[in-house]
């Protein structure tokens, strides 16, 4: 088996590093806060100080953090990933940042003569830990053949979008679908429950009726019960849309729906619910309307 590096170890990040522990790989890993990952180092990950020493450690090192600045921190420096590759080496960047700034970094790499695939998931925590997530990856195709099975132990669906860019502009196009989605289901169960009706009634009917998607059947429930733990926060989602709005705007093209739902997500933000489930948008609209 490979020898594997994991560089951010947060809700999802921690999650897919202990399938891959459960899975009988030797794991190498380092994340900002040690505390987190001491759960993971008691199952058997070997903890490394630095991005730097778990690349150099590793035959394929993955990377899960929360943003483009983010990323640049954990790979650039004496101390980053970049460091610590060499020719022969893979590295798998699983975060949701800009394409762009996945194209540079992937050339950056190829001039080390390591390979680098971005692999973009969609799922919640929950989905992680079963492994059950839809991985969506970019990058040549043969770096792809050789990270394949060891994807296809953390998700039930992998799939090469195209070369370096184009997995995280499709992981883009899921989640502003997700964000549409929460926060129309969020309007029905508010106009009905302003209007009499029970709201878990309301929840049960909408998830059961033709709207009622497999997110919706999951999450949709959530709004009665909100998670203590975000399975997707709104201060990630919002990042999210403003990555898809910011693509859009270099294609030239309307995401209207899109833009409506990162006003409501950076208005959520503002009240102070970022590290909320995105089902907290049921509660958001509840307030504005004075309920």
């Amino acid at each position: 088996m490979a020898v594997i590096g994991f560089i951010g170890l947060g809700a999802m990040g921690s999650r897919i590093a202990g399938r891959l522990l459960g899975a009988g790989h030797q794991v190498y890993g380092t994340n900002r806060t040690a505390a987190k990952a001491t759960p993971l180092v008691e199952r058997g990950l070997i903890w490394r100080d630095t991005p730097r020493e778990v690349a150099d450690a590793s035959d394929v090192v993955f990377s899960m953090v929360t943003d483009d600045a983010s990323l640049e921190a954990v790979t650039s420096g004496t101390d980053g990933i970049l460091a610590g590759l060499a020719a022969g080496k893979l590295y798998v960047d699983m975060s949701t940042v800009s394409p762009q700034t996945s194209r540079d970094l992937a050339e950056r790499v190829r001039a080390l003569g390591a390979e680098m695939l971005e692999a973009p998931v969609s799922g919640s925590a929950p989905a992680a830990e079963e492994g059950t997530l839809t991985i969506m990856v970019g990058g040549p195709e043969a770096a792809f053949a050789r990270i394949e099975p060891i994807l296809h132990e953390l998700g039930t669906t992998v799939t090469r979008i195209g070369e370096n860019g184009s997995a995280l502009l499709m992981k883009l196009a899921v989640n502003i679908s997700l964000a549409e989605q929460m926060l129309a289901f969020s309007e029905g169960v508010l106009l009905a429950e302003q209007g009499g009706i029970d709201r878990e009634l309301a929840v049960s009917v909408l998830t059961e009726s033709a709207v009622g998607s497999p997110m919706l059947k999951s999450r949709g429930p959530l709004v009665l019960d909100l998670p203590e733990q975000a399975w997707f926060n709104v201060g990630l989602m919002r990042k999210d849309l403003q990555l898809a709005l910011g693509a859009a705007s270099r294609l030239d093209i309307p995401l209207p729906s899109a833009a409506v739902a990162e006003q409501l997500f950076t208005t959520a933000d503002a009240m102070g619910y970022e590290d909320r489930d995105i089902a907290v948008v049921y509660a958001v609209l509840a307030e504005m309307a004075g309920q």
